[in-house]
């Protein structure tokens, strides 16, 4: 399994970014992937250091309905087009992933094509099919359909696709929908991969249920920590940090058995600056995702603060999957001091690399703060968030070294109303005890 302790990912969904006609009215042909090339100095500046990718295979429309994932998207550009966007990658040492979208293909697949020509034709049994014999849809989507992951030539097909790419070039995959998938089917196509790239680094899209279980039986090194997010950005925007607690518990325990693939904003959910409509607690949720254990992924745009409310209707992602022009400065609604906040964490995080597996320890918590000490093997931070209007003091901080509106007064640090700070732990102990609330004074940064 590849080493992933250093990896922060920059995720770009390229139909949209690249600004392609999604709808499937347009497919004329373009050289599009060329232009991410130059997005690659933003990716450095940033502090990432890998390329995660929505789809690029040939699709009908928005991507995830493949036509053919031996052939790039023609509104993207050729393999050769891909091709020299992993050989700039990897010369500036950045990782690339793929998205693998598994469970199911578009209308326009040969196979299917054939199979609904002919029930009786060879291609038949490669698709899932209802008691009435019909085709088995993923999740209601008519334009989705289910393949029959116990037929071995999908096993093969999946195999020969994941090998094909990795020969190519990419580091990592995606598993979209991983959790339609029976796990047994991950056992008998990784192996195959990891025999000829031992280092691809691959991730299933799991959005609840037993990840740990789902990443040992399906031997997958890392699942989406969707249960975090939802803790993150709900419990600041619902001023209650207990569901946060809650859901720190949980991660802990994964973090026992493999280390997960976290964020705070992908292609498919309402933008964080959007779920967090105050927006003095947006670098709260930033914290959070960068110094908890995880492997840290960073929606395009997130770390330009943009905003995007994801609707449930055809063209209702459109707004969370923007075209990007040449270079930040075109965007509109870019705020320069997130991208700035984003830049301090991540320079905080590169400088504690221990924090990927690190574990945290709920120091104290209520509705509107809370208290964090997380900890390494021998060295362990704190951090204090606050979205309250009264001022908190945690005892056994030491240096403040990221924050607003904190400070330190002795060995007790003090955050104000809507505040936050990371900090070191005091060096006569790497336990702290609990905080409280005052209101008299605030230290400020």
């Amino acid at each position: 399994m590849s080493s992933t302790e250093h990896t922060i990912w920059w995720h770009v969904f390229p139909l949209g970014f690249l600004g392609t006609d999604t709808t499937g009215a347009d497919r004329t042909p373009a050289t599009r992937l060329p232009a991410l090339i130059g997005w690659l100095d933003h990716l450095l500046e940033l502090g990432a250091n890998g390329l995660a990718l929505g789809p690029v295979f040939e699709s009908s429309t928005h991507g995830y309905d493949t036509i053919d994932y031996f052939r790039i998207d023609p509104r993207l550009g050729t393999e050769a087009d891909l091709v020299a966007l992993i050989d700039a990658a990897h010369s500036r040492g950045i990782q690339v992933m793929l998205d693998g979208v598994f469970n199911h293909v578009g209308p326009e697949f040969p196979a299917l094509l054939a199979a609904r020509e002919d029930p009786a034709s060879p291609e038949a049994h490669l698709f899932a099919q209802n008691p009435d014999g019909g085709p088995v849809t993923f999740e209601g989507h008519g334009g989705l359909i289910t393949v029959n992951h116990g037929a071995p030539e999908v096993a093969t097909l999946v195999t020969d696709v994941m090998t094909y790419w990795c020969d190519r070039g990419v580091d990592a995959w995606r598993l979209d929908a991983a959790y339609s998938v029976p796990v047994e089917f991950w056992t008998t196509v990784l192996p195959a991969v990891r025999e000829r790239h031992p280092q691809v680094y691959v991730m299933g899209e799991v959005l609840h249920g037993d990840y740990v279980a789902f990443t040992r039986d399906g031997g997958l090194d890392a699942v989406t920590q969707y249960e975090l997010w939802q803790g993150i950005w709900h419990s600041i925007a619902d001023r209650n940090f207990h569901e946060l607690d809650h859901a720190l518990g949980r991660h802990n325990a994964f973090l026992d058995a493999f280390v997960p693939y976290t964020f705070v904003g992908n292609h498919d959910v309402t933008r964080i600056a959007s779920q967090v409509e105050d927006a003095r607690h947006l670098p709260h949720a930033i914290a959070l995702l960068f110094t908890l254990g995880g492997t840290p992924s960073v929606y395009y745009g997130d770390e330009l603060g943009l905003q995007a409310v994801k609707e449930e209707r055809f063209g209702g992602d459109d707004a969370i999957r923007p075209a990007f022009g040449a270079s930040r400065d075109e965007i509109d609604g870019a705020k320069p001091e997130v991208f700035t906040l984003h830049q301090e964490l991540i320079g905080l995080r590169r400088r504690h690399p221990w924090l990927h597996t690190a574990r945290s320890r709920t120091v104290a918590v209520g509705n509107d703060t809370i208290a964090l000490e997380v900890a390494g093997p021998d060295q362990a931070l704190i951090v204090c968030l606050n979205i309250g209007d009264s001022e908190v003091r945690t005892p056994g901080a030491g240096t403040v070294l990221a924050g607003h509106d904190a400070g330190l007064d002795g060995e007790e640090l003090v955050v104000g109303p809507h505040g936050w700070a990371v900090t070191e732990t005091a060096a006569s102990t790497k336990g702290v005890a609990a905080p409280h609330t005052r209101s008299r004074r605030r230290v400020r940064n």
